[in-house]
């Protein structure tokens, strides 16, 4: 990988081809139906002006709606979100202005976060004051470019404390009462600035809990982010971990606790039982609280490529909006709560929180509903409590691989020991008559998407943290010799844990602030595994089929599938085309090495549709044969030899696994691809009524085996990919589809 290479940049070729040539109809297939949840889109994104790619200065950005959820007027409201932007439209020296629909323009703060490889603005938290919202009523904020970005001097965390703030967090734990002081932090000077200007000022800060006497608590650390508007008026965020990865004796802890905010009690619990490598968060409001639901720009954001291709056409059923609302309130939201997240993460099936985004999340972004936004949001804040989390004390950072190489959760104890210093780098035992069991059991190839649109959506650090966190455990829940220690190579996982691994390690390297530390570390991770997938297929002799087959050092043999053929014949294509997704997913977000990987790992999914000899309503079987043996030989040359192993007569199966065989002796291989002649032969054959056109594999859910396909196909077309365009057609016209507005995590389209 090149220099260049090692940063998302701006966009391909094969992207620029394709917005030339695919239509805006093309993007607009594939939507379901439901409510009439207005998604706050103001219709598009505006080009770029001139041949430099940028915005010209006073071009129309993106509008935000405020809703005010108060029952009077609220006055000098604050407002902080994030924003993400596509590339070229915010350059290094442009900054953003906002204005009201009577014209007036209001005072903006822009905190950049992280920037394109051209130097335009990607993600930035934007604060501003709305001067009135009366109860009930609805602004429209509309942002624009401007030619300059002002930067005002920061304010000093004294300003914060001459207004009389104080913060505490307290804990009653072994007959000793710990505490931790967010003012006497601010006071000490060990702050980091998070947002800094004329509007809002955000300090983080840390420390132990310590006793009256300065007894530090080995393992329990309060963390505070402290965002001040000026006057008496700010958000206190405080995070109580239990997170240190070499500390001795881990483990669960059992405490009472307290918070006190401007003197006052916010929040206590008893007998709060704290997860190791767990942590917690609440959120209050010292002075007036803004009641305010601000709702973004659906399709400017998914137009930015952070987000995954969503339809926006999509109207989210208000029935499914008020269920999820409904089962999110019934829920356990308290400290060391999931939410909705499944308990047990390697749960198999077609589960709504398994998806490019989980369904929750989905939900929201094309909703912009308040009660959804609620529940992505909430969800992140309780991915704290899952046992992933191992923070360097050294560092106060996610503890990093490069530094501890032989650092893992699996793998043996002699794995573990570093060759070059002879030290063993294995996590401490579980404290002696201690407990480090929890109800959740985390895992990488059903893992949701927890953390990333919540910090896209707020420039909240908590979420940033979640998001890395949640990375890197990925990388440590793999024994470090098959990762190549340092490398963090995930090729020896599942196909469907190496898909969703390369997601979320992609998107921790895409947006983290580029002054962050870890955002080279991340990045690196994510090079490594680039050079190992194209070193072992694209640059190799792959197999022509375009699917992961086990190729490389201590990778993953997913041909272990029972098929017509034989055992260990098959591998899931559903899994195969998470990994296909995922490395599209990349190649959008700009990591240029991901485009050749998805070139070649495209033929699988456009193949099915599209190859001859084979037919594409068995395109999304949830196994199919792909060598003629058990043995480890070539796989198969082509497509219509994989249909001819995999659909055989007298052993092919419906949706339920039952053996399908016609009462007349008609033989299914003789009826034409598609046709009504082959739907009445399923139809007489299951003794349930069979459609032309209808694809197997539970076709008419939001989770079936063709939903699943969906992302794949649509990223191959928005690269306009050799048949990918017809490919996706012919998906399109399949006559039985899912109602995703329902539950919209599979309906990705392809890019106009």
């Amino acid at each position: 990988m090149s220099r260049t290479n090692l940063r998302p940049g701006t966009g391909s070729g094969h992207f620029r081809l394709a917005a030339l040539l695919l239509s805006a109809a093309l993007a607009a297939c594939g939507g379901g139906s439901g409510g009439s949840r207005d998604n706050g889109s103001d219709g598009g994104v505006p080009p770029p002006d001139g041949s430099s790619g940028l915005l010209r200065a006073g071009a129309r950005l993106t509008t935000l709606r405020i809703d005010s959820s108060a029952s009077t007027a609220q006055s000098a409201v604050p407002l902080t979100f994030g924003q993400t932007f596509p590339p070229g439209h915010i350059a290094a020296s442009q900054g953003v202005i906002a204005t009201l629909p009577d014209g007036r323009q209001l005072p903006v703060q822009l905190d950049a976060k992280a920037t394109h490889g051209d130097g335009s603005l990607r993600h930035a938290v934007i604060s501003t004051v709305l001067p009135a919202l009366e109860a009930g009523q609805s602004q429209t904020l509309a942002l624009f470019s401007r030619a300059d970005r002002s930067v005002a001097a920061p304010r000093h965390p004294k300003e914060l404390l001459d207004q009389g703030f104080t913060a505490s967090v307290e804990v009653r734990l072994g007959g000793q009462t710990y505490r931790a002081s967010a003012d006497a932090l601010l006071r000490s000077g060990a702050v980091e600035r998070w947002l800094e200007g004329p509007i809002a000022n955000e300090w983080l800060v840390a420390a132990p809990l310590t006793t009256a006497g300065g007894l530090a608590h080995p393992h329990l650390q309060a963390r505070f982010a402290l965002r001040h508007y000026g006057g008496k008026r700010g958000r206190v965020d405080v995070v109580l971990e239990n997170t240190w990865s070499y500390e001795p004796d881990p483990q669960n802890l059992t405490y009472d606790v307290q918070i006190e905010v401007g003197g006052q009690p916010v929040y206590s619990k008893t007998g709060l039982s704290h997860y190791h490598h767990a942590r917690w968060r609440q959120t209050f409001w010292w002075g007036t609280a803004p009641q305010v639901h601000l709702r973004h720009d659906a399709a400017y954001l998914i137009a930015s490529r952070a987000l995954p291709s969503y339809d926006t056409s999509i109207k989210v059923s208000a029935t499914a909006l008020g269920q999820l609302a409904s089962r999110w309130s019934t829920s356990d939201l308290e400290p060391m709560g999931r939410g909705l997240v499944t308990a047990y993460m390697p749960t198999t099936g077609g589960r709504g929180d398994i998806a490019p985004m989980p369904h929750w999340a989905a939900m929201y972004l094309l909703s912009q509903d308040d009660a959804a936004k609620r529940v992505t949001l909430g969800t992140s804040d309780l991915a704290g409590s899952w046992p992933i989390h191992y923070r360097d004390k050294a560092t106060g950072l996610p503890a990093s691989i490069v530094q501890y190489p032989y650092m893992a959760l699996l793998g043996t104890p002699g794995d573990k020991v570093n060759r070059a210093t002879g030290k063993s780098e294995a996590f401490p035992p579980c404290a002696a008559g201690g407990s480090c069991s929890t109800p959740y059991t985390p895992d990488t190839s059903h893992q949701p998407s927890l953390s990333y649109l919540p910090y896209l959506v707020t420039g909240d650090h908590y979420h940033l943290e979640e998001l890395q966190f949640w990375a890197n455990f990925n990388l440590l829940n793999l024994n470090p010799w098959y990762r190549q220690f340092d490398k963090g190579v995930v090729s020896s996982d599942q196909v469907r844990g190496q898909g969703w691994s390369l997601r979320t390690l992609g998107q921790a390297a895409y947006i983290t602030p580029d002054a962050h530390p870890m955002k080279s570390y991340f990045a690196g991770r994510l090079q490594h595994n680039l050079a190992y997938y194209n070193a072992n297929y694209t640059q190799a002799q792959p197999n022509a089929l375009g699917v992961i087959d086990g190729t490389g050092l201590y990778a993953f043999n997913p041909v272990v599938y029972t098929t017509a053929t034989g055992s260990r014949t098959g591998i899931a294509p559903w899994q195969d085309d998470f990994f296909t997704w995922s490395v599209g997913h990349l190649a959008e977000l700009g990591f240029t090495d991901a485009e050749p990987l998805l070139a070649w790992k495209a033929r699988f999914p456009v193949g099915r549709m599209t190859a001859p000899g084979f037919c594409w309503i068995e395109g999304a079987a949830y196994a199919m044969a792909v060598r003629p043996t058990d043995q480890k030989g070539p796989l198969f040359a082509n497509l219509a030899q994989v249909y001819t192993a995999t659909v055989q007569e007298g052993k092919l199966t419906d949706d339920s696994g039952t053996t399908l065989v016609h009462p007349a002796g008609l033989k299914y291989l003789d009826q034409p691809c598609g046709s009504e002649a082959q739907a009445q032969w399923r139809t007489a054959a299951g003794g349930n009524p069979w459609r032309a056109g209808q694809m197997t594999g539970y076709s008419a859910s939001e989770s079936g085996f063709p939903s699943n396909m969906q992302p794949a196909l649509a990223v191959a077309a928005t690269f306009g990919l050799p048949q990918a365009r017809e490919a996706w057609s012919v998906f399109t016209g399949r006559s039985v589809k899912p109602d995703y507005s329902t539950g919209p995590q599979w309906a990705l389209v392809p890019r106009p």
